[in-house]
């Protein structure tokens, strides 16, 4: 059920609707509606929102590591109706180790977003069509953007100086 806030919000009312199971909170961000969607469900409600509400632009996708809660990590989405100048976020909760499914078959500019997010963060997505490294090396270890992540990564010891 969507929370009171967002009870104005005709795009929130209407996946409310649609998928009552999936929706799991929300708030307002920046003047901009924000809903919580079951991992499980995110390809289905993406698709909905592109197709049946008009959010035909994916302007980002990024990850958020709220370590050391659990689930530990956010996948947010953020989308853009042209047609309507509207703007909304959708937000996964993700813990350690859990496969999200790829929005790639809905927006194709979710390639390098998710490629990124997996990159800095280790955050893997089902049936993306290329899920290699991004920004780092493919031999870099481990996943810069982590809140435990070593400042100067993990190859380089400074403890023989």
């Amino acid at each position: 059920m969507i929370p009171e806030e967002l009870q104005d919000s005709p795009v929130a009312a209407s996946l409310d609707s649609h998928f009552p199971a999936a929706i799991q909170g929300g708030h307002m961000q920046h003047n901009q509606p924000a809903l919580f969607v079951d991992p499980a469900a995110i390809l289905a409600v993406c698709g909905f929102l592109k197709g049946e509400l008009g959010f035909a632009r994916l302007s980002a996708i990024c990850g958020v590591d709220w370590h050391p809660a659990n689930p530990r990590f956010e996948v947010v989405y953020q989308l853009h109706s042209l047609e309507k100048n509207l703007r909304f976020r959708v937000k996964c909760r993700v813990e350690e180790g859990q496969t999200l499914d790829s929005v790639f078959s809905v927006w194709r500019s979710a390639n390098w977003y998710e490629r990124e997010v997996f990159d800095m963060f280790g955050i893997p997505f089902r049936n993306h069509p290329d899920p290699r490294r991004i920004l780092m090396p493919s031999d870099w270890e481990g996943h810069p953007l982590r809140k435990d992540y070593p400042v100067h990564g993990y190859k380089y010891s400074y403890q023989n100086e």
